[in-house]
């Protein structure tokens, strides 16, 4: 037992090198921006590497599809003359069967990559969406924490106005009860971070506690022309693409019942031993092949183009809600990009300019604190809403990546 313990010990050392290892590779940059962290999701995205691991089953699928028919081979032992029979049987197949099942296996594979294509078009609206979702949290947490700042100056404010004398009590404790309301606001923001990154790490397959820098704004991402995102969501869509394929899957399959339709025939033949008084070795040959009396094949090749039309209907269908979703996608990014840009050249600097007023005014006695707080409230929903439409800016641009199929460009 005591020599085994050199051997465990390097055993144990080696596994946790390789956990090392695994660790630190999944370790992110100190900084992220959004096209890094949608390669990351390309590489390393689980959803993603699933849908990739489909690869090998229609790999095999072409393999087993290239495979012939075996060979029969049968004994014979009876009591009358010849009293032995070896037989073999070879199988024929004709009107190209082969070939008709490794076009089916080929379209099948084909269907399978581009269905891994839509899940990543999928998987990077997703990540798009969770990565500015975080970036929105931790601006969130500056405007609370910049509130905060302002809620302290005016509790201060008040409490030495009520202890001079200028102002009551009651000041001092509505300026006390709206820090209290801003610092519950900070906490609540900070959570939000946390479950943001939670998220966004989960989708780029990071440790859940990462915290990357995130380098890019919420303003981040021109907005295409009408013309160009109809024009490239209908070239290049990914869902468009799956049932283009499935439509090439559906013609190699009526082709392949089609070719059924004519039996394959057989070719046996046998050598025969032991007929005494007649021949000690002897042969015979043989052929066969099925009657398509009963069962024709007809009812399948039905079936086959039946479901070819009906994955054509379907691509006529899809491509008009694409291009319905294309337009009312970008219509909201448009809207919201608009929004955005008011709030940042125009509202934004008013209201902050209006919150120093205000404290000015309060701190000169000109206002009493209820004005005050109410400006410091509007202040915060001001911007509470411009945050938010630099966040509906971007899940608009997610929206329309999703409707498009197909990055933005």
């Amino acid at each position: 037992m005591v020599r085994r313990y050199p051997a465990v010990l390097i055993g144990a050392l080696a596994v946790a090198a390789l956990m090392t290892a695994r660790v630190g590779a999944a370790q992110p940059p100190a900084s992220l921006s959004l096209s890094d962290a949608l390669a990351r999701a390309v590489d390393a995205n689980p959803t993603l590497a699933a849908a990739r691991a489909a690869r090998a089953i229609g790999a095999a699928g072409i393999d087993a599809a290239r495979q012939r028919p075996n060979p029969e081979v049968s004994v014979e032992v009876e009591r009358e003359t010849p009293h032995w029979a070896f037989a073999g049987t070879v199988p024929l197949e004709i009107a190209g069967k082969r070939q008709r099942r490794v076009e089916v296996a080929n379209a099948t594979l084909a269907v399978t990559e581009a269905e891994t294509a839509r899940i990543a078009a999928q998987v990077r609206s997703d990540v798009r969406r969770a990565y500015f979702t975080v970036v929105a949290a931790l601006r969130r947490v500056t405007i609370a924490q910049e509130l905060e700042a302002l809620a302290t100056r005016a509790r201060d404010a008040a409490q030495d106005r009520f202890q001079t004398g200028a102002a009551p009590r009651l000041e001092a404790l509505q300026a006390g009860l709206a820090l209290a309301q801003a610092q519950n606001d900070t906490v609540a923001a900070r959570g939000d971070v946390v479950a943001a990154r939670a998220e966004l790490n989960a989708l780029l397959a990071y440790p859940a506690d990462a915290s990357p820098t995130l380098a890019d704004p919420l303003d981040v991402g021109p907005l295409p022309a009408p013309a160009d995102a109809t024009a490239q969501a209908l070239a290049g869509n990914a869902e468009l693409a799956v049932l283009q394929k499935r439509i090439d899957e559906d013609r190699a399959r009526v082709a392949l019942a089609q070719a059924m339709r004519r039996p394959d025939p057989s070719v046996t033949g046998t050598l025969t031993y032991d007929a005494p008084g007649e021949f000690t070795f002897g042969w015979r040959a043989g052929g066969a092949i099925a009657l398509p009396i009963f069962t024709t094949g007809k009812a399948d090749v039905r079936v086959a183009e039946s479901t070819l039309a009906r994955t054509l209907a379907e691509r006529e269908a899809r491509a008009a809600e694409i291009g319905g979703a294309v337009g009312a996608a970008l219509a909201r990014a448009t809207a919201a990009r608009t929004a955005l840009d008011r709030y940042v050249s125009d509202i934004v600097p008013a209201s902050q300019q209006v919150e120093q007023m205000a404290e000015e005014s309060y701190r000169s006695g000109q206002t009493g604190v209820t004005a005050y707080l109410q400006t410091v409230q509007a202040a915060r929903e001001i911007r509470q809403r411009a945050l938010q439409a630099g966040l509906d800016y971007q899940l608009a641009l997610a929206d329309l990546e999703r409707a498009m199929g197909t990055p933005l460009k």
